[in-house]
């Protein structure tokens, strides 16, 4: 079959069973008794180095500044950077009724598994099933307790960890984020082509580094390429779009651990537009 056709509806349900038949029975238990999570949004690309994990924390600061009680699930094993951006190094620990998350200065609960390792520096050296279980351990292991909405930063591609992610948990949508430049056509269509193979809707389309607003004349520069975000989004039907600029006070912030610090007015227009949809 080739990547432009689509499946008929009996090879979709095929898969769906392949798949099912194919997962550990653990992976499909619910989550910790201790937990009570009402959304959960997983946040994809089809390759590394857009963005992702930056759309994943402003997505869940932004959630926290409107009251929601808020949780980062960081699937992104191999490269958890997540931690760092809040500034939270401190280790997570077990209890009678759990592993207990980490909580940011403004309260927003996060596993990760730089949060585990004893040095944070360390690769994770581990074979695609094992990361899988890692992330599915973080949604039926640790006692995240009331949670109005739960983002969940997820590896790029398309290969053991979110088909983890999309298949164990009660995912209610996704946010795909990319990067201006002319491959990005085909390579959202695979993580959207993922989606609906699993039945996921996809909330919104992010564009990443989408441009650079000078600080002297106010003038602004595609330096990656014009923007193909509108074009993308109406090909595959995505309703919610958002672009972000470059902005070397938000690198600034989030090497700094100071996230919670950053407001962009597109990414809470996003949000407004996800959780109300």
């Amino acid at each position: 079959m080739s990547e432009d056709q689509e499946l008929t509806k009996e090879q979709q349900e095929a898969m769906d069973k392949a798949f099912a038949r194919s997962m550990p029975e653990g992976l499909q238990k619910v989550h910790n008794e201790y937990s009570n999570i009402k959304k959960v949004y997983g946040i994809v690309s089809g390759k590394g180095g857009v963005g992702k994990s930056l759309v994943t924390s402003l997505l869940a600061v932004d959630a926290a500044r409107k009251g929601m009680k808020t949780a980062i699930l960081d699937g992104d094993i191999t490269g958890p950077s997540i931690p760092k951006s809040f500034g939270v190094h401190q280790k997570t620990y077990g209890s009678d009724i759990g592993i207990m998350p980490a909580v940011t200065r403004t309260g927003i609960k996060l596993m990760s598994i730089n949060l585990l390792v004893d040095n944070e520096e360390d690769p994770v050296i581990w074979r695609g099933p094992v990361i899988a279980g890692a992330v599915q351990q973080f949604w039926t292991d640790v006692a995240w307790g009331d949670i109005d909405v739960m983002f969940v930063d997820m590896p790029p591609g398309t290969g053991d960890v979110p088909l983890t992610v999309f298949q164990s948990l009660p995912v209610d949508g996704i946010i795909v984020v990319t990067s201006p430049q002319e491959l990005v056509e085909m390579i959202v269509g695979k993580a959207v082509k993922m989606a609906t193979m699993m039945n996921i809707p996809i909330m919104g389309l992010v564009e990443n580094m989408s441009y650079f607003k000078c600080p002297d004349c106010g003038k602004t520069h595609e330096i990656f390429g014009s923007s193909t975000v509108d074009k993308v989004a109406e090909k595959f039907g995505i309703s919610n779009t958002a672009r972000l600029p470059i902005d070397p006070k938000i690198t600034s912030l989030v090497d700094s651990g100071k996230i919670e610090e950053i407001y962009i007015e597109e990414v809470d227009g996003l949000y407004d537009k996800i959780i109300t949809r």
